[in-house]
């Protein structure tokens, strides 16, 4: 018999215009003097400046911290602590990319703990050591369609020193509500509108392929998958289209949701090389996950033949999924090789290694050698 636990506890507002309704979540949630923590560049437009001014005016307080970098880091992390214990805030809106939300759920842990944040990595029962009673709630506001980190329960931070990205984990980590308001996605660029919507289909396609036992992870990745089929090509040809901006915010927070089942080698190899190379996390998996389909194919042609059915695809099979991912690439701009964005293959070993230590390796459909994951990313830098 299957055993396991399933979490989906957030409250979720979704709709045009619901960013209005921050300081009510706050109140609802018993935060009276949140901290904003969003990154550098949103932290300068009239979207942050409006929803710091309106707390201000309902609820007597609000700070910003603004200092978070794309791959969030340990020091980002310790900055913003810092500013939330001076400030005696008691409470965090997470509002901003999956950087921003993840660099601010994790202050969010750090708030009433005593331990150094990698002390909570996502190893064993690390979680344990945490004092649940000493995480400060959040309230989470996404910018892209991409992580989901709106409905996660996990942090991806960048150790610099080690030059590892680390998942750090809590349950109460999870927004306690997250608002999906697509007026706040509408000036995201094309080429970060797919990148960022191709993250979200990584997660929905990582989940369904992952062997874990999670019935609901499962439906809701196929859900996810089909939102992003109709969504994302309509999103990057039109930016202004605000029904499938608001879609894919929906299918964004349903990947993150499915990924409770479990990863896999793309998001094992793509965290290696944002670690290494610092570049943009939904775009490397975008680029790295036909490569790793490919190598897990023999486990995953039952998956695939499903999967088409339940995607309409013209043609069956896995053949028929990877013809409809390569063709959906070219269809939004994703570059097929990772040579196309500068990055050759000679620290091919060394990422090899490092993914097959990351965490998301173990829930891949194969359990796949250090030798064979520089294998894939070889692969992935030159082309099929």
């Amino acid at each position: 018999m299957h055993s396991n636990d399933w979490h989906y506890p957030t409250s979720i507002r979704a709709g045009a215009g619901r960013v209005k309704e921050l300081a009510d979540a706050c109140r609802v949630t018993g935060i009276k003097r949140p901290l904003l923590i969003t990154d550098s560049f949103l932290g300068s437009t009239d979207m942050i400046g409006s929803a710091v001014e309106d707390c201000r005016r309902q609820l007597g307080h609000c700070g910003l911290f603004d200092r978070v970098k794309g791959n969030p880091t340990g020091r980002n992390v310790a900055e913003g602590l810092e500013a939330y214990r001076t400030g005696d805030y008691d409470g965090v809106i997470a509002f901003g990319g999956g950087s921003a939300l993840d660099a601010a759920k994790a202050v969010a842990l750090m708030s009433g703990q005593h331990r150094p944040l990698w002390d909570f990595e996502d190893i064993g029962q690390n979680h344990l050591r945490a004092d649940p009673h000493g995480i400060a709630p959040v309230i989470a506001l996404p910018t892209t369609a991409g992580t989901g980190s709106e409905v996660g329960r996990a942090s991806v931070i960048t150790d610099e020193q080690a030059q590892v990205k680390r998942t750090i984990l809590h349950i109460r980590m999870m927004p306690r509500i997250a608002i999906l308001d697509a007026t706040l996605t509408l000036d995201l660029p094309a080429h970060l509108t797919a990148a960022t919507g191709a993250d979200a289909l990584t997660h929905c396609m990582e989940a369904w392929c992952s062997p874990v036992w999670h019935p609901m992870a499962e439906a809701v990745s196929v859900k996810g998958m089909q939102m992003i089929k109709t969504f994302l090509p309509r999103v990057v040809a039109d930016g202004q289209d605000l029904e499938a901006r608001q879609q894919m915010l929906v299918a964004s927070s349903l990947g993150a949701a499915a990924f409770q089942r479990g990863l896999g080698g793309v998001h094992a190899i793509a965290q290696s090389l944002g670690a290494l190379y610092d570049l943009h996390h939904g775009l490397l998996n975008a680029i790295v996950l036909p490569y790793v389909l490919e190598a897990n194919r023999a486990a995953l042609l039952t998956q695939m033949d499903n999967l088409g059915v339940y995607l309409r695809l013209p043609e069956p099979g896995f053949d028929g999924v990877m013809n409809w991912l390569l063709s959906l690439r070219d269809q939004i701009g994703i570059p097929h090789t990772l040579g196309e964005i500068g990055i050759d293959d000679r620290e091919a070993q060394k990422v090899g290694m490092m993914a097959f230590a990351d965490g998301c390796s173990h829930t891949n459909p194969v359990r796949h050698s250090a030798e064979v994951y520089a294998q894939i990313f070889s692969r992935a830098v030159k082309g099929f």
